[in-house]
């Protein structure tokens, strides 16, 4: 773990977490774009398992959802879409996602989003003591407790998860 850093930056994210008084840690790294979680797992030595991506993702209503996933594995939409009873679910366009959650791709997290959406998380995400998650500007991850994530957001625990 590294030491609360003074440079972290003060984002949404963490505005919320602060006002939840959830402990988190903060790592700060080089962003580059499409460097996606492999990237983040490298620059912090970090298992890409342990990283949290935040997809913001919509159903065939264009209804925005959040889905929280192991930096190394992808979701299943088709099984996603079954889970929750939806017809289908797919990837907003980058733009339309920002809008959803008042963060920029890459810099997505699921605390403290501009609107209110329904969240989802694979449960295989529980088994680990530690997560880090974007802390709401590219190149920033705060490290915590994966069940605080569940305790803050009550996420629906999917298993949706391809290799």
């Amino acid at each position: 773990m590294s030491k609360h850093n003074q440079h972290a930056p003060e984002t949404p994210a963490t505005r919320f977490l602060k006002q939840h008084r959830i402990a988190y840690s903060t790592h700060l790294y080089e962003y580059e774009e499409h460097g996606g979680t492999s990237l983040s797992a490298k620059a912090l030595n970090l298992p890409e398992h342990a990283i949290v991506k935040t997809l913001i993702l919509e159903d065939e209503n264009s209804a925005p959802l959040i889905m929280l996933m192991h930096g190394d594995r992808k979701v299943s939409t088709k099984e996603l879409a079954r889970q929750t009873g939806r017809k289908r679910i797919e990837t907003c366009k980058p733009e339309v996602a920002n809008r959803h959650s008042g963060y920029l791709i890459g810099g997505t997290s699921p605390f403290g989003t501009r609107k209110k959406m329904p969240i989802y998380m694979e449960k295989s995400i529980l088994d680990l003591s530690i997560v880090h998650i974007n802390g709401g500007r590219r190149g920033f991850l705060v490290g915590l407790h994966p069940h605080d994530i569940v305790r803050v957001l009550k996420p629906e625990l999917v298993s949706v998860a391809l290799e």
